[in-house]
């Protein structure tokens, strides 16, 4: 029985959230999923394409479908906003996304990839905050503010004092839909 493609592919994103880019290793990915490396080339052409494969899934996954969970159930902007929130928090992948963004400083396709990620990320929120932001600096501000808090908030190591980091959180996307 083959190993499905879809655990070479979650084991080479563990791998990358793990040690980045030069940690995915067909060999040591077989050795992680107790197969043979044979079984990879039945799914790959090569690294290369695993790679790519990583990408993909990256992208639809802390894309389209935290945008699918905002977007279920419609609303206006708020709502959608407040479950993009908690649909990005929920898939628990930021480890993935800074080692993605780590792997984006050394290789310039994968810098192009992020790049477009958060342009269609941008994209997305910008109506929302259109609803109800006083202007498009506003929305922009917002906008950016939304991925910054995304991308950095784990690797900042400030204490708040008596506060929890996730009620520090709470309290940074309040004002952001205020």
């Amino acid at each position: 029985m083959r190993t499905p493609r879809e655990s070479w592919v979650e084991a080479g994103l563990s791998a990358l959230a793990a040690g980045g880019p030069d940690a995915v290793r067909i060999e040591a990915l077989a050795g992680s999923l107790r197969v043979t490396k044979g079984g990879f080339y039945w799914h790959f052409r090569d690294r290369r394409a695993l790679l790519d494969a990583m990408l993909d899934h990256w992208e639809a996954t802390l894309v389209d479908r935290t945008i699918e969970a905002a977007d279920h159930g419609g609303g206006e902007g708020r709502a959608r906003l407040r479950r993009l929130f908690r649909a990005a928090d929920a898939d628990g992948l930021l480890g993935l996304e800074v080692a993605v963004r780590d792997w984006a400083r050394r290789d310039p396709a994968v810098a192009e990839r992020v790049a477009r990620v958060d342009d269609r990320r941008t994209a997305y929120l910008r109506p929302l905050f259109a609803e109800f932001c006083a202007g498009p600096a506003d929305v922009e501000g917002r906008c950016l503010l939304v991925l910054t808090l995304f991308v950095g908030e784990s690797l900042v190591a400030a204490t708040h004092g008596r506060r929890t980091r996730p009620a520090v959180t709470a309290a940074a996307l309040r004002h952001l839909l205020a």
